[in-house]
């Protein structure tokens, strides 16, 4: 019997198919955006993970507090020296420990210039890997620095994939740093987190550069295997915290691990996508009216037909059952054009941003989405025409025949 009713369902929709499309406009639209905001969501965050993954979770970052947004009471900023890094290489757990220094500086070339960052890399081989690790950093050409290099840089990927400089950089280019002139000898693969704009050199020249010997921008620290990193960040911080004779909750420095950045960039990615979401679940309220709207005229034009089935025997629930049918139809099938739509505008979002990005934003579609968006359209019809369906059950046939 069910059979029946839906096959009877399929032929009503399939017999009024312009107003069946013009339903199905407000599902399928609100569908696609739906799928392609949360596949491409769910790249981001992919793509965070993947790029977290590729340096190890088993970093930690030592840097001052800024003035300000510490703890009350706290009103100066913090900042990390060459005996905090020694600080940081004692404490248990810490396997290695490397300090860096991040300046903004001029940068000139081809008759341009350039405002961005010089990044320094660490002049000891052991530190200098961990810096390399922590920062993913690889060469497209050239090579990296070595120690002891004077005057050599590494150019950051999209200084030297984007027109920054009226000419192009080139190995072996000559580029002038606050005054003093410096030698290409690698350009850089794509990093990220806001490194591609980046100039890398020993440390060494950074410090001729500012003329500061102490102080660092960071210190980068990798725990032992086996050993939390949350575990020995806390260890660190309180080993600063006592060195500096300062209160719990009142340090001017903050000590962060690769998981903690891993998280708080998923809750911001998370309160993202869940804004857009509701913005497109918009777009399916409007669709399930439609629907609404559809099933209570399909009522009125059809009540010959519903007097008809009950004069030959049909029952309420019958009735009732053919109208549900047809607007569960409706939802899934403006669903399923949702689904395809939201899928081919992931892909073209996906494709633009390979130009940009590179491999790294790649649209996911669990299969939990897919399912998940069909038994929700299909719902939101059913839900969208209940009232219609049951004020055609509860029709009596002779009025019902007798109104058309």
């Amino acid at each position: 019997m069910l059979a029946d009713l839906f096959r009877l369902s399929l032929r009503s929709l399939a017999h009024r198919a312009t107003r069946t499309w013009l339903t199905m406009i407000g599902i399928f639209i609100g569908v696609a955006a739906v799928v392609a905001l949360v596949s491409l969501g769910q790249g981001m965050k992919d793509a965070v993970n993947s790029q977290f993954s590729a340096v190890g979770t088993d970093k930690i970052i030592v840097q001052g507090a800024s003035a300000g947004f510490g703890p009350p009471g706290q009103n100066t900023a913090g900042a990390v020296d060459v005996d905090d890094l020694e600080l940081v290489r004692k404490v248990t757990g810490v396997r290695r420990a490397a300090g860096r220094l991040l300046r903004s500086m001029n940068f000139e070339y081809g008759g341009g210039s350039v405002v961005t960052f010089a990044a320094s890399i660490p002049e000891t081989p052991d530190d200098r890997d961990l810096v390399i690790e922590a920062n993913n950093i690889k060469v497209s050409q050239g090579r990296l620095l070595k120690p002891g290099d004077k005057r050599k840089i590494l150019i950051g990927n999209h200084l030297w994939t984007v027109d920054h400089f009226p000419k192009k950089i080139v190995l072996g280019s000559k580029m002038t740093i606050q005054d003093e002139q410096f030698e290409v000898v690698g350009l850089l693969q794509k990093i990220g987190a806001g490194r591609d704009e980046a100039v890398f050199m020993n440390e060494d020249d950074v410090r001729d550069l500012i003329d500061d010997k102490d102080v660092y921008s960071v210190i980068v620290a990798q725990a032992d295997a086996g050993v939390k990193p949350a575990v020995v960040s806390n260890r660190i911080l309180a080993t600063i915290r006592k060195d500096r004779h300062q209160k719990e909750g009142f340090e001017d420095v903050t000590v962060t691990t690769s998981e903690d950045l891993i998280a708080s960039i998923n809750i911001i990615l998370g309160v993202v996508q869940a804004v857009f979401v509701g913005i497109a679940l918009i777009s399916l309220l409007v669709g399930g009216i439609g629907i609404m709207n559809t099933m209570y005229t399909a009522v009125l034009q059809r009540a010959q037909e519903i007097g008809i089935i009950k004069a030959i025997g049909g029952r309420n629930e019958h009735v009732l059952w053919i109208f549900l049918l047809e607007s569960g139809l409706l939802g899934l099938t403006g669903g399923a054009i949702g689904i395809i739509t939201g899928i081919g505008l992931s892909k073209t979002v996906e494709f633009a941003a390979k130009g940009w990005l590179g491999n790294v934003l790649k649209a996911s579609f669990p299969w939990y989405l897919i399912v998940g968006a069909l038994l929700f359209s299909f719902v939101i019809g059913m839900v969208s025409g209940a009232l219609p369906a049951r004020q055609a059950s509860m029709l009596p046939p002779v009025d019902a025949l007798r109104g058309a």
